[in-house]
């Protein structure tokens, strides 16, 4: 039995559906179909119920998937420690971030690292929904916020640190609020997440923390869009280090409260680097994570 049905088979009981597969490996559906009624046939069970907008595994199905599942990710570990040997990464790299976070930090960095490994395809999903690691083959994938408890594998890639910024001519027109209660009197852009939309808290050297109610007629789920109307000058936003510092250094943007901490949510917030949980990290992870490190060693 080759070892690409049975990974096939494994991912459509993740995925539960025959066209995601197809859609992920590039595929016609017809295709993922006929390899799972070959593996059927080959055990003599059906491994899965079918109808017409339903796919769902049979009982020997999911006994199957229980025991066949974990000899699958050997074989793969068995496969890319055996690569690995070369020295030089090969095959295909999955990764995925949000929209924001990949167009800034990873983007850039994908010419550099197609010279540097010619044998290596990266595919980037960037998507700001949280990623099935699983389902989706993602080989690592960097999160933003805090983490849920799982059995994935993570690291801090750095800390994840805000200000509030604006334009030199919103300010110039606005003014400049001397305190964090004057924000109330300020249009604000605001990020449509929990604790985004309806304040900013700051805390002082002392340590002191406020709440700070803010209010605006922008309301945009995209960082990047933020920054891009901050920019020119539509009012405050609360913006990532690692998104304005390149603004922040060139005075496009500027921190309007220097002398505080200021973040939505808490102040420990962190991005993080999240790969499946596994006793081998393949060269291919190994190398992209170094340099993505490098990449936002500044930003810390």
């Amino acid at each position: 039995m080759e070892l690409s049905v049975l990974q096939i088979f494994v991912e459509v009981m993740r995925q539960g559906s025959f066209a995601s597969v197809a859609r992920d490996r590039n595929i016609d559906p017809s295709s993922v179909s006929r390899t799972i009624a070959g593996l059927e046939s080959e055990l003599g069970t059906r491994l899965f119920q079918r109808t017409t907008r339903q796919l769902s595994p049979t009982e020997a199905g999911t006994v199957y998937f229980e025991r066949i599942e974990p000899l699958v990710e050997e074989m793969q570990q068995a496969i890319a420690i055996a690569t690995d040997i070369s020295g030089q990464p090969k095959g295909k790299l999955r990764v995925t971030a949000s929209v924001s976070f990949g167009l800034k930090c990873i983007v850039p960095l994908l010419p550099n690292f197609s010279t540097m490994y010619p044998e290596l395809t990266v595919e980037l999903l960037l998507k700001d929904a949280v990623v099935d690691l699983f389902a989706e083959r993602i080989d690592v994938a960097v999160r933003l916020g805090r983490l849920a408890d799982s059995t994935l594998i993570a690291q801090q890639l750095m800390q994840t640190r805000y200000s509030v910024c604006a334009s030199p001519d919103y300010l110039k027109q606005w003014g400049h609020p001397q305190t964090p209660s004057d924000v109330e009197q300020h249009n604000c852009l605001l990020f449509p997440l929990a604790g985004f939309r309806t304040r900013w808290i700051f805390r002082d050297r002392d340590g002191k923390k406020s709440e700070i109610p803010v209010r605006g007629r922008t309301i945009i789920s995209n960082a990047i869009a933020l920054q891009q109307c901050a920019i020119t000058g539509m009012g405050l936003a609360l913006l990532p280090h690692w998104l304005i510092d390149e603004d922040l250094r060139a005075s496009t943007l500027l921190n309007v409260f220097p002398d505080y901490d200021v973040t939505a949510t808490d102040f420990s917030t962190a991005a993080w680097l999240v790969y499946p949980s596994r006793a081998y990290v393949p060269l291919k992870v190994r190398v992209f994570i170094d340099l993505l490190k490098s990449y936002t060693a500044d930003f810390k």
